[in-house]
């Protein structure tokens, strides 16, 4: 049977992009379909535009401690609408630079929402395609608790098209996404309570990065209420929105923009995946094998939309590794244990490997923890009680490092750096035995007792 396509991929994100790239390098007709900007949630309303807040933020910052450093007082306005309009200039232009790419590389560029007539068969917006295989990498989307009065709240989507600066902003959900923007609103100016419904934020990283985050948030203003839960979310007139918050300290308060940051499930609704025999789990995430394979030997899955991490990099490995198996006859088989990931909230956090928790499920009593907390050169001058927190997990018997997890300037970078070693299999003693560059946060690695 002749087809039109020998590769159809769904979504133009960061994984289906990547595999329409790679497979297109092997001779490989391909297709890929989008209805919105090209780049995903990561670059037109995730990371990419988060991370230019996040710099934003630091200016704020910063220029509470320049007096500190000699620099005289003055005073300064941040505006928060042309920031704005300058971040979504330079998201166009990424989004332009992607289609460049995808002409370059001969793939076809077919916007519209796509569903599946059947296994081979795809519509989009009544034109029909075939295709020998076809990719779903269509991502994840926000989730939103059922709630009386959810229709007043918004998404991380929203947040980079808010018109102004909210005065008090409540955020549900104490996860990375949650945080992060807790932080940089706070540093704003922004009257800043987080809900979480663990009794620490950050759940699923190490508890003593989950503390230290917290508690340096705390000092900086924020308000959390912690083993709790959003109730509902009523218009209070003159008063803004009001969120009834219950658990340990069942209270009612008033916002003027209240975010929900509860988390993102795969996004896959209406793409008919019924009529091409894909099976899908209690979540809609797409059951695939360790090929990236569904239940439908021509289709496959990679990135948010499936059940593994949620990580723009993991993404594009996936996507890569997928045309990689299927086009270029390659075996290759990605390691999820050594991906290391980042809360770009200030402080900073950041983490590769086992958590305490899950090293002592495995190894017991044989694991060692080397930590350390100090207070960082640059806050010295500005008196500042901020404390960055480094720590080793070692499985005790071989010194092999099993995790790596820091709270503090730098923590994504150091951290990555040190991901590249701790996958190939470093021991305390390989650290101990290296000479660092003084005086550094990161040198404090090489030296923990």
């Amino acid at each position: 049977m002749t087809f039109d396509y020998d590769l159809f991929v769904i979504g133009a994100g960061p994984a289906g992009l990547a595999a329409a790239k790679k497979a297109a390098s092997f001779g490989v007709r391909v297709a890929i379909a989008e209805q919105e900007a090209l780049g995903g949630t990561c670059v037109n309303r995730g990371c990419v535009p988060k991370k230019f807040i996040v710099h934003a933020a630091d200016f704020a910052f910063q220029n509470q401690m320049a007096h500190s450093y000699g620099w005289s007082e003055c005073q300064r306005n941040f505006d928060w609408t042309h920031f704005i309009h300058s971040v979504h200039q330079q998201i166009e232009s990424i989004n332009y630079s992607y289609f460049e790419q995808v002409q370059k590389a001969g793939i076809d560029l077919i916007r519209g929402h796509a569903t599946f007539i059947d296994a081979r068969t795809i519509n989009i917006d009544g034109r029909k395609f075939t295709a020998d295989k076809v990719l779903i990498a269509v991502g994840a989307r926000p989730m939103q608790p059922s709630i009386p009065g959810i229709e007043y709240s918004i998404t991380s989507r929203e947040m980079f098209n808010l018109p102004y600066l909210p005065e008090r902003l409540a955020i549900v959900g104490g996860g990375y996404i949650g945080v992060e923007f807790a932080s940089m609103m706070n540093a704003f100016g922004c009257e800043v309570t987080v809900v979480d419904t663990d009794d620490t934020i950050l759940s699923g990283f190490d508890d003593d990065i989950r503390s230290s985050v917290q508690q340096s948030l705390k000092k900086r203003g924020i308000k959390f209420f912690t083993s709790s839960t959003a109730e509902e979310i009523k218009h209070g007139g003159e008063e803004g929105l009001l969120l009834t918050i219950a658990g340990n300290s069942p209270v009612t308060i008033a916002a003027d923009t209240i975010l929900v940051a509860t988390g993102r499930i795969p996004n896959t609704k209406n793409l008919g995946l019924e009529n091409a025999g894909v099976v899908v789990g209690d979540k809609g995430e797409i059951q695939v094998d360790e090929d990236n394979c569904t239940a439908q030997e021509n289709i496959f899955a990679v990135g948010d939309c499936t059940d593994r991490l949620q990580l723009t990099p993991v993404a594009k490995a996936e996507g890569v590794s997928f045309a990689n198996i299927v086009f270029g006859k390659k075996s290759q088989k990605l390691n999820y244990d050594y991906v290391p990931s980042a809360v770009f909230s200030r402080p900073e956090a950041a983490s590769v490997g086992m958590t305490e928790a899950k090293a002592r499920e495995k190894f017991g009593e044989s694991v060692k923890i080397y930590c350390d907390r100090f207070q960082p050169l640059f806050f010295k001058l500005g008196n500042q009680d901020e404390q960055a927190m480094l720590k080793l997990v070692v499985e005790g018997k071989s010194e092999q490092i099993l995790g790596a997890h820091m709270v503090g300037e730098n923590a994504a970078d150091i951290i990555q750096c040190l991901a590249v070693a701790i996958a190939k299999g470093i021991t305390k003693q390989d650290l101990d035995d290296t000479i660092g560059i003084h005086p550094t946060t990161a040198e404090e690695f090489l030296t923990l007792n």
